[in-house]
């Protein structure tokens, strides 16, 4: 046990509160049972199979109201893994539910026994035939898929809200379609091919000409099966005519039976189950999608209206005058909508009853954007628009900027008025569409049902589609509470049904909230065939039972999570996801949803149980330790969550008075503390990397992990001695080393200059000389302390830097260049709350700048290039995407490299600062898909703007990265 190790009670949550109904039982406290655990490791490695009662918790948790623990978590990694838990499940009379991002908001990826996790190995896209096709892996983002397409000028048909996180493989699933897709430009419309994995084991790739061949050998009956559906199906001139007609609207409530009558061969008719089938019926291992013409000239519009109904009343206007979307958005959404970042506030002021549509045409080209702008014009003759608030325009315009400003808010509905939901009240997201004729007398229809319930449904939706999308929150440890939200579901489903022929579910599939009401909508034949083609596929039930079809009518109430009250930081979570493709932890421990989830289990436990306990144990570094504190989270969260500055709170909780004094006292002295620090690298450096890591690893067990870092062999010699000589005199702006290129040096086996003087050479070269002020040793950023939880160090440096800066540029009269991207956050934002009243003014008046801007802004403009290599590849740091820099990066690359690329995998590298070399394992984890990427090809340089992020980069992918400016340098040395 090391000396320092911290007490896992200093983690416990603060706030007191009664044991909830629905917490974990005590027999799980020590995960996965037995037998179960030790089959399955000796089955698939026991690295595959994850079984801590902390596993269990956080994949309990998915953006759906509902919770269900699994007694087991298998991370499959290949067709293989996943054929052999089918396998045994049918062997033993087991279930087993895929789960992939875990947006589902109808329960469809959770599973009570066994769950397979099929996101962390199953990513990529092979872009085909120019662009014409894409071959995707289950587990790769809807963004990262059209990212690959993007320079092609495709796109992907399915384009749903949660695209940044949700999975290939679940929209497949679920036959999500989104704001633009309708019913033409879904999964089931635009699908080529699919390979999938049947219950028993069989794998089928649909496009293989010999497919059904080899599936009538494999599978005779379930081929017999299908056919005798088929025909029994086509035999019935009143059922086929029934089935076409519900899918002349979006509809995803149950199965595809028209696939019976699209498909001529069983593999045919297989390929068209899957598409919604939720996990039903086999595992979809890759899919191949056509692809559709990215339209890149845009036109849009936010339009106000005076109510709901007259917002529904002129979709049809905007239909006709050929709008790719038109999204409605009621007067609840809009004022939810504030939290997300730009969104102007004062749409908190609107008035209930106000009503915008996002109305939005797209073209290939001027002439064809030209004639959706007229027409869109003519629409608005006669339309009856209202400006409730300043902010609102009413007007169509071109700027992607606020087109994009639109979208956000849009797509934030589900978080944005989650988060604004009142403390401790689960969250129902539910969607319906009706004939678009019909939209106005269905929003009308639905705020009189809200209303006679005593819900305040938002409601937002694909308004072109006749789909709805609202929103309730009731307390699910009320009984009362659930048992007026199932009234209401019952009234909403018979509702929909009987006076719209309405379909109860648009596009987020049946899911555990309208299985009982799946026979109302399709009538007792057509459901008792979906009952009949499970059985065919599925005799044995193993996959995904109770999700689609389920007999008991109060399905729908069961397994409804209650929320408790966490930390105010997190308190706003839905448990969405959208967080979890950025977070650099994601493949090791835990995500940022996942840590807010198991904050809320220890919430829902009473004092002292062996659940709460080893939830506590298993915390301090499934949560706390391998956070890379950049807060990548709170630019994926549309409500902006900083899990990242939840953990670094954390942090503080669990240091000793002792250690916070420590970590002040450093801060006082951080000269001494600086120099020591060269010094001590210019040691290792003459010693060698293998006995200094090993002194490292030595003393690291007898202290603790946490606080002593382990040397890299990456890690670079010492910085110069001495900075360059500059003069204030004439200097147009103060330039700050950051005590990291104080204290490290370049790239090894670079002879050019160092960082510092390379900047002043191009200051000078470009004729904007640059001063560093004598004093700067003994300053920081304060992101040591901060990224820590030292509270007291962070304050003492926080405002010396700020007092120390003021000073350097003259109160602020010339900017301040700081060389290291992270650094640059820090001074400009990070240290803010940690300031007094006086220096907080102070701080105002300065100007931080990072270099790299610096560079791209003021400097290239004026320099020469002489040389340029050939290619550059870039590791933009988390740093440059809180400021908004990554674009100045590119810049000042393309100045140095004929060809600059950006990985599509790239994310935070997660060294952050030292934490790569606290947890060295975090930054491998981390950087592994880029650096798959990165290493695919060669390139002449690799590039980036911050020291410890390139010693990341370099450990993840044997490459040396060194900063974009020492490139510039020497592509313009005379």
């Amino acid at each position: 046990m090391p000396l320092l190790e911290p007490k896992p009670r200093a983690l416990a949550p603060l706030i007191a509160q009664e044991p909830a109904p629905d917490r974990v039982p005590a027999a799980l406290a020590e995960g996965t049972p037995g037998p179960l655990r030790r089959e399955l490791s000796a089955l698939l490695g026991a690295e595959k199979v994850l079984w801590r009662i902390s596993d269990l918790v956080r994949y309990a948790a998915d953006a759906s109201p509902y919770r269900f623990v699994p007694q087991v978590v298998v991370v499959a990694e290949d067709i293989d893994d996943v054929s052999a838990v089918l396998s045994y499940a049918h062997g033993r009379g087991r279930e087993v539910v895929f789960r992939a991002a875990g947006t589902s908001l109808n329960g469809q990826a959770q599973g009570e026994d066994i769950l397979v996790d099929v996101r962390r190995h199953w990513s990529g896209v092979t872009v085909l035939d120019g662009g014409a096709r894409a071959r995707i892996r289950p587990g790769t983002t809807v963004v990262r898929a059209n990212a690959a397409l993007a320079p092609y000028g495709r796109v992907l048909g399915p384009d749903p809200a949660s695209a940044i996180a949700c999975t290939l493989g679940g929209v497949v699933a679920n036959n999500a379609s989104g704001m633009a897709a309708g019913t033409t430009r879904n999964s089931y419309r635009t699908l080529a091919s699919l390979t999938f994995v049947l219950p028993t084991g069989t794998v089928v790739d649909t496009a293989d000409p010999r497919a059904d061949e080899e599936l009538r050998h494999a599978e005779p009956a379930l081929c017999e099966g299908l056919l005798a559906l088929k025909a029994e199906i086509e035999a019935d001139p009143a059922l086929v005519a029934r089935i076409r007609d519900k899918y002349e609207i979006k509809n995803t409530n149950g199965y595809r039976l028209d696939a019976f009558l699209d498909g001529a061969t069983p593999v045919e008719i297989l390929r068209g189950l899957m598409v919604g089938s939720q996990g039903t019926f086999g595992f979809i291992s890759e899919v191949v999608f056509d692809t559709l013409p990215l339209d890149r000239r845009l036109s849009s519009a936010l339009l106000f209206f005076p109510s709901l109904s007259a917002a529904a009343a002129a979709v049809p206007l905007f239909n006709e005058a050929g709008a790719r979307a038109v999204e409605l958005m009621d007067g609840n959404t809009l004022r939810a909508s504030v939290s997300v970042e730009g969104v102007p506030q004062d749409w908190a002021g609107l008035p209930r009853e106000t009503t915008a549509l996002l109305v939005e045409f797209r073209a290939p080209d001027e002439a064809g954007q030209e004639a959706f702008e007229r027409a869109a014009a003519e629409a608005l003759k006669d339309l009856e628009l209202v400006q409730p608030v300043p902010s609102v325009t009413n007007e169509f315009t071109r700027d992607a900027r606020t087109i994009g400003g639109y979208w956000k808010a849009r797509k934030a509905f589900v978080t944005a008025v989650g988060g604004a939901r009142p403390p401790g009240t689960t969250l129902i997201t539910e969607d319906f569409a009706v004939p678009p004729a019909r939209l106005a007398e269905a929003c009308e229809a639905l705020l009189e049902l809200q209303k006679a319930h005593g819900f305040d449904a938002a409601v937002a939706g694909h308004a072109a589609h006749g789909n709805l999308h609202f929103l309730l929150a009731f307390d699910a440890a009320e009984r009362a509470d659930v048992r007026r939200y199932a009234a209401f579901m019952d009234d909403f489903c018979r509702m929909t049904v009987d006076r719209f022929d309405g379909s109860l579910k648009a596009e987020h599939a049946t899911g555990r909230n309208i299985t009982p009401f799946l026979e109302m909508e399709w009538g007792p034949k057509a459901t008792e065939l979906m009952w009949r083609t499970k059985q065919l596929i599925d005799p044995d039930g193993v996959l995904a039972p109770r999700v689609v079809l389920n007999r008991d009518p109060e399905a729908h109430l069961h397994g409804l999570k209650t929320i408790p009250r966490v930390e105010a930081e997190a308190d706003p979570c839905i448990e969405c996801g959208f967080c979890e493709p950025t977070c650099p932890s994601g493949d090791l421990t835990t995500t940022p949803r996942q840590r807010i989830a198991l904050r809320r289990e220890m919430t829902r436990q009473p004092t002292g149980s062996l659940v709460g306990e080893n939830l506590l144990a298993a915390y301090g570094y499934d949560a706390v330790d391998t956070c890379a504190g950049d807060s990548t989270c709170k630019i994926a969260c549309p409500v902006g969550i900083d899990t990242g500055a939840l953990m670094k709170g954390l942090r503080h909780r669990r240091h000793s008075a002792r250690e916070e004094r420590v970590a002040a006292l450093t801060a006082r002295n951080f000269a001494a503390v600086e120099v020591s620090a060269r010094l001590a690298v210019a040691a290792a450096d003459r010693v060698g990397g293998r006995p200094t890591a090993s002194l490292t690893g030595l003393v690291r067990k007898a202290v603790r992990p946490d606080l002593v870092p382990q040397w890299l062999p990456e890690m670079p010699g010492p910085a110069a001695r001495r900075l360059p000589a500059t003069s204030r005199a004439g200097a147009t702006a103060v330039y700050y080393p950051a005590c990291v290129n104080r204290i490290f040096g370049g790239p090894d086996g670079d002879r050019g200059p160092t960082l510092p003087e390379a900047v002043v050479t191009l200051g000078a070269r470009a004729g904007r000389p640059v001063w560093i002020p004598d004093d700067v040793t003994g300053t920081c950023c304060a992101t040591i302390w901060h990224s820590k939880g030292y509270v007291a160090g962070n304050t003492v440096m926080a405002n010396r830097v700020v007092e120390a800066a003021w000073t350097w540029t003259a109160g602020g009269l010339l900017p301040l260049v700081v060389d290291a991207s992270s650094c640059t956050l820090g001074i400009a934002r990070e240290v803010v709350p940690y300031l007094t009243d006086d220096n907080r003014r102070l701080h105002a008046e300065l100007t931080v700048v990072d270099s790299i801007v610096w560079a791209a802004d003021e400097l290239l403009a004026d320099l020469v290039v002489l040389r340029r290599a050939g290619s550059a590849v870039l590791h933009p740091t988390c740093s440059m995407e809180h400021l908004g820099d990554a674009g100045h990066l590119r810049r000042v690359a393309e100045a140095c490299a004929e060809e600059v690329d950006v990985p599509d995998d790239v994310r935070c590298c997660a060294f952050a600062g030292d934490r790569g070399m606290l947890h060295k394992e975090l930054t491998e984890s981390a950087t592994a898909r880029e650096a798959a990427e990165v290493t695919r090809r060669e390139y002449d340089l690799h590039l980036s703007a911050n020291r410890m992020c390139e010693v990341g980069m370099d450990h993840a992918t044997g490459r040396s990265y060194r900063s974009v400016l020492l490139e510039l340098e020497r592509a313009t040395r005379p």
